[in-house]
Order: C-alpha cells, then sequence, then structure tokens
C-alpha cells in the first residue's frame, strides 16, 4: 500500500519536473505514466491500454472537435473580422474606452464563432494595437484588453474546453454550452463595466476616436456596413447553439453545420479559394492531432496513476483540509489557478479534474456548476505568465515600442477580473445552472 503511494507521489513530482525542464506535455504524460505504471505493476498495464485507447478513437463527441475547429479557422480565414472590428470601433469610438469596449463586444462574438484563441488574439493585435497606440491608448491597457477579450471564447460556446470537460465529467455537451452561457456574458460584462469606469477615472489612458474621424462616415453607411457584417456570424451562431440547446441537433450535427455555414460565409464575402480551404484542412488537422495525441497520453498517466493507488492520496488530502467542501473547492480552484501559470488548460483538464472530480462529486456538488467554475478558472492560464499563450501571440505581432513588461502589467486587471466573476458564480450559481433548468436540461 505505501510503496504503490509512494510511486504515485514519485509520478506527479516526475511529470512536473519534466514540464519545467521543457518537455513537451504530451511526452512528459506518456513518460511518467509508462515507467511509474511498469515500476508499480508491471506489463498489465501494457494489457490494459488497447481497450482505453479504442475507447478514445471510437468515441462519436470527439467528431465536433476538428468541425469547429474547421469552422473557426476558415472564418479566420474569411477576413470577415476585419471589418467587423473597423465598423464596431467606429460605433463605440464616442465614448472614452469606446474602442476597447467594440474589441470586447468583438471578442464575444468570434468566441461564439470561432473560439480559437490563437486566431483572435493575432487578429486582434494586427489590426487594433497599432490603431489603439496612435490613439492615444495606454500600451498596457491596449495589450490588456486585446489579450482578455481574445480569450473570451474558451468559454464561450461552441468552447473546446466545455467539449473536454464534457467527456472528462460525462455530461452532455448541450448542458454545459447552456450554463456556459451566463458565465461567459457576466465575464464579458464585467470586462465592460471595467473599461467604462477606467475610462471615467482615467480617460487619458483611453480616449475617444476625435470626432472628425467619426464624421468622416455617415451613420447610415456604418449602419449598413454594421449589419453587412453582423448578421452572416450571428446566423451562424444561432444555427450551431440554437441547434444544440434547442434540442434539434446533436453537437457532433451542429459542428457540421457551422463548417459548412463558414464556407458559405467565406464564399459570400469573395474570399473563397482553393488554397484557402487547403490551408484551412491543413490547420485544422495539425491542431485536432495535438488535441487527440495529449488525449491519448493522458490515458497512459491517468491509468497507471489510479493504479498506483494516487486517488486515495487525494482522498486523504481532501479529508486533511478543513472547512469541508466549499473548501475543497476552492483547494481545487487554486490548484488549477496555479497549474495555469505553468500548463496549457488542455493538460490541466486531463490532470486536474480527473483526481477531485470524484471526491467533489461524491460530497454532493453540482457537476455542471462545477464544470463553470473551472472554465471561467481555466480563463486565466491564458493570460498568466511565464507561460500565458495569450501573451506570447500578442508580443509575435505587437509593434516594436510594445514590449513583454507592458503586456504582462496590462493582463493584470483582467485576471483580477476573472477571480471576481470566478466569485461570482461560486456565489450565485444560478447564474450558471439558470438556462439548462430553463430548458429541462
Amino acid at each position: 500500500m505505501f510503496e504503490m503511494s509512494t510511486y504515485a507521489v514519485f509520478m506527479l513530482v516526475g511529470f512536473f519536473a519534466m514540464l519545467m525542464i521543457g518537455i513537451p506535455v504530451a511526452i512528459s504524460l506518456a513518460v511518467t505514466g509508462f515507467v511509474f505504471g511498469w515500476l508499480g505493476f508491471g506489463e498489465v498495464l501494457f494489457n490494459l491500454l488497447p481497450a482505453r485507447f479504442y475507447g478514445i478513437v471510437s468515441g462519436y463527441q470527439w467528431m465536433a472537435i476538428p468541425l469547429f475547429v474547421f469552422m473557426g479557422v476558415m472564418l479566420e480565414k474569411s477576413r470577415l473580422a476585419d471589418d467587423l472590428l473597423d465598423v464596431m470601433g467606429h460605433i463605440a469610438g464616442g465614448l472614452k474606452g469606446g474602442m476597447a469596449i467594440g474589441i470586447v463586444l468583438f471578442g464575444v462574438l468570434m468566441g461564439a464563432t470561432t473560439g480559437i484563441v490563437g486566431a483572435t488574439i493575432i487578429t486582434l493585435g494586427l489590426l487594433t494595437l497599432p490603431t489603439l497606440i496612435r490613439r492615444g491608448y495606454d500600451k498596457s491597457v491596449a495589450c490588456g484588453v486585446i489579450c482578455a477579450s481574445g480569450t473570451l471564447g474558451q468559454i464561450i460556446p461552441p468552447s473546446l474546453i466545455l467539449i473536454l470537460l464534457s467527456d472528462i465529467m460525462q455530461l452532455s455537451v448541450g448542458t454545459l454550452f447552456a450554463a456556459a452561457v451566463g458565465p461567459g456574458m457576466l465575464l464579458a460584462a464585467v470586462y465592460i463595466v471595467y473599461l467604462v469606469v477606467m475610462g471615467w477615472i482615467k480617460p487619458e489612458t483611453m480616449p475617444p476616436i476625435p470626432i472628425a474621424e467619426r464624421d468622416a462616415v455617415s451613420r447610415r453607411q456604418l449602419w449598413v456596413r454594421f449589419f453587412k457584417v453582423l448578421v452572416p456570424p450571428v446566423m451562424l451562431v444561432v444555427a450551431v447553439l440554437g441547434s444544440i440547446v434547442g434540442g434539434i441537433a446533436a453537437p457532433t450535427e451542429a459542428a457540421s453545420m457551422g463548417a459548412v455555414g463558414a464556407v458559405l460565409i467565406t464564399a459570400l464575402s469573395g474570399r473563397f479559394t482553393w488554397k484557402t480551404l487547403k490551408d484551412t484542412a491543413l490547420d485544422t488537422s495539425k491542431i485536432t492531432a495535438i488535441m487527440m495525441f495529449i488525449l491519448m497520453t493522458a490515458q497512459v498517466f491517468a491509468l497507471a496513476f489510479r493504479g498506483l493507488r494516487g486517488e486515495e492520496l487525494i482522498v486523504s488530502l481532501f479529508d486533511a483540509l478543513p472547512g469541508g467542501t466549499n473548501t475543497a473547492i476552492w483547494f481545487m480552484m487554486l490548484i488549477i489557478f496555479v497549474l495555469g501559470f505553468f500548463i496549457e488548460w488542455i493538460e490541466i483538464s486531463y490532470i486536474a479534474v480527473p483526481l477531485f472530480l470524484p471526491i467533489l462529486i461524491s460530497q454532493g456538488v453540482d457537476p455542471v456548476w462545477l464544470a463553470m467554475l473551472i472554465t471561467v478558472n481555466l480563463q486565466s492560464s491564458f493570460l498568466t505568465p511565464p507561460f500565458g499563450w495569450a501573451l506570447f501571440y500578442l508580443k509575435g505581432v505587437a509593434p516594436p515600442e510594445v514590449n513583454i513588461k507592458d503586456i504582462y502589467k496590462g493582463v493584470v486587471p483582467f485576471i483580477l477580473l476573472q477571480l471576481f466573476t470566478l466569485g461570482l458564480v461560486f456565489q450565485f450559481p444560478q447564474i450558471a445552472l439558470w438556462l439548462p433548468k430553463a430548458i429541462g436540461w
């Protein structure tokens, strides 16, 4: 008993040590799983793995991942985002911080259509960061709002985080999509309120678009352009999410509708070419392959850890915590938040969630509510230095005068806002649970 649990401890230590020295997470999962699994119970591990692998690759729900990724990549290549962002900036531009608020609203819409953080942040960085700086925005404020808005796609459905959590937690994808609407909109609203207040307190950091520039475009022309670029993505969102939430289509079927819809929107915008289709297919294959490879190696790690009685270690750790269920939830949230400084959301989902989930479910915690707490918390993993991917994406396309210090400084308020929103969802579970209950899920 003691020897097995000792192996489990060394397995965790070895895994994090490999991560810290820069070994890719999939390799770290596989190596520690195979080595300590073999040390603990020999070749039995290798006999069990084929069935686990087959269960993964034959899972119908995983087809939704490449389809949603394809939809996002195709829309990103349609350059619809360029037109939409320019129009939204002019509409909101008369308000102090109006451009920043327009970027948040853009992040909501892009999150509901693409959900790809890298593509959204790179698009925002290329199109808006030089303009914001030229118009007098504080560099750190501009960087912070771009990074935070670009990550909204990880909570606003259709989100890949929600698809993965549905498998890990054995929940309906549609239920999680419905539950995420409230927290996602709340987080965006918190960002907007913060920007409005900051525009009032420190107007010099977020000046409005000059009136001469706004007057150069007629209001009628502006609103015509607005509806022209807004209607297609909104119709796509309604078709995809509405069919899932309304029970008309399964997530995989809705994802296929989204993929076809993205192709149609790109074609109608006159930007569809065979090269675009080829590039989209290649990017989709790469992203899906990476996710599935991590998923497969996570099976090796999970099987070995469970066989080494690692779950019993976690149970004993939770039993030692004072304060009951709420303390256990916040301990899990703290672990996820800290892990977000070092590893990505996919790894966190497959490492932390399976470790803590059985204990919290046994204590009567609502799994849908818990999934929303995890999802809100995972937002911060994109922003927290030193390994927040949003920071790297933006630095890669930022003008030379923007340094990494500006980006780090800019994201700090938004990390605090994410934690504030996490506290609201914890304190008021109905933020997440009202919509699933309203539609009978």
